[in-house]
């Protein structure tokens, strides 16, 4: 039976190949935990403080809170994954763990849009009596607590999964801002709509930057062509270069997140001269189109 860790040498890059690394490295760990704690904890003195004031708007805020809580706390542990070095069994590594949080997260954000939009409709129908004072010092709080999380995951800016979590927070921070609306105007006018209109508009914010997180997650686990690369011009380039007949089989994708990859066949005049070829292929490709890691077959014309 083979080991789950293969030898060094197959992982190794020598020269000519690739430089980047299989895994993650420079993403702080921290970032996502110091977000973790915090969301947690507010999520609990929030939850007390609405059902100290009877308040089903800071409840139902308390529970998103907790949810962005446990997508924090995923996207720390896709992390820690993606960190983790390749296998026997998974050759390219787990870059792609942090892909697969992000698009979790963003399929949860969904959920939480469509449940706080029916919970907004069905105040419409009955309203809630609400303490308007205690709601808006707690809001208060509450934005602050989400402006500093909001504040410590935007020092990483490289990670999608972290942009996900982004999301989740900034939904916090609106959702704060809403609350804290709601309060001032139902403390002093008492008008109780005021709370699920503003829930609906938080709902359409949320919605589209749920739906950016989700649409690039998707397209780097459907191995998209990364969108700062031209895949039709990649393909054109590569026939111009001397020595080169024909272009087929051409793949462009991302290993891990900001790595992008290009396999393909190439027809070649004379394979004696297919090393100097290939420094000029592999020059192309990383001046013109930032792509080093690339896997090239030559072949005679069939």
């Amino acid at each position: 039976m083979s080991s789950t860790r293969p030898p060094n040498y197959l992982h190794a890059h020598k020269r000519g190949d690739a430089k980047h690394l299989h895994y993650r490295e420079e993403h702080n760990k921290s970032i996502l935990l110091i977000a973790v704690l915090l969301t947690f904890t507010f999520a609990g003195i929030e939850a007390f403080a609405g059902f100290w004031a009877n308040s089903l708007a800071l409840i139902s805020d308390a529970g998103h809170m907790v949810t962005d809580a446990v997508a924090l706390g995923l996207a720390l542990l896709a992390q820690i994954i993606a960190k983790r070095p390749p296998s026997a069994k998974h050759s390219f590594g787990f870059g792609r763990a942090e892909s697969l949080a992000a698009f979790i997260n963003g399929l949860a954000m969904l959920l939480l849009v469509a449940w706080i939009a029916y919970e907004a409709l069905t105040r419409f129908r009955d309203p809630h009596e609400v303490k308007g004072l205690t709601v808006t010092i707690v809001a208060i709080i509450g934005l602050a607590i989400n402006i500093i999380v909001a504040w410590v995951l935007s020092k990483d800016k490289k990670s999608v999964n972290t942009k996900a979590a982004l999301v989740h927070v900034m939904g916090d921070l609106l959702g704060s801002v809403a609350a804290l609306i709601a309060g001032l105007v139902i403390h002093f006018t008492g008008w109780m709509p005021i709370d699920p209109i503003l829930s609906l508009f938080v709902c359409v914010l949320v919605l589209r930057s749920t739906s950016d997180v989700l649409r690039e997650s998707y397209h780097f686990l459907m191995e998209g062509v990364p969108h700062h690369i031209d895949y039709v011009s990649v393909g054109q380039d590569l026939a111009k270069i001397q020595g080169v007949l024909a272009v087929h089989d051409l793949h462009v994708w991302e290993m891990t997140p900001g790595h992008p990859a290009l396999i393909g066949h190439v027809e070649v005049r004379d394979l004696q001269d297919w090393p100097e070829t290939l420094e000029r292929i592999n020059q192309m490709l990383r001046e013109k189109h930032d792509i080093d890691h690339v896997t090239i077959q030559p072949e005679m014309p069939s």
